[in-house]
């Protein structure tokens, strides 16, 4: 299960193999090698990486999925 690393809201959808997004606040999470990366959705679709706003640590998944 993922957690959101912004607002630890469990309410996360699927968007794409590997992509999520948050409903609480609206972020979209892709998973890599366990790792999480945190991007915003411009007005115009595009994407900004907010992952520099996050230690590494808690953008980090155990690997059962688990957020640890």
């Amino acid at each position: 299960m993922i957690i959101c690393p912004n607002c630890r809201s469990k309410e996360i959808g699927k968007i794409g193999s590997s992509q999520f997004y948050c409903w609480n606040c609206f972020i979209e999470l892709s998973v890599s090698k366990n790792l999480i990366s945190v991007h915003q959705v411009e007005e115009d679709g595009s994407l900004s990486s907010l992952n520099d706003l996050f230690e590494e640590t808690d953008r980090q998944m155990d690997i059962a999925g688990n957020d640890s």
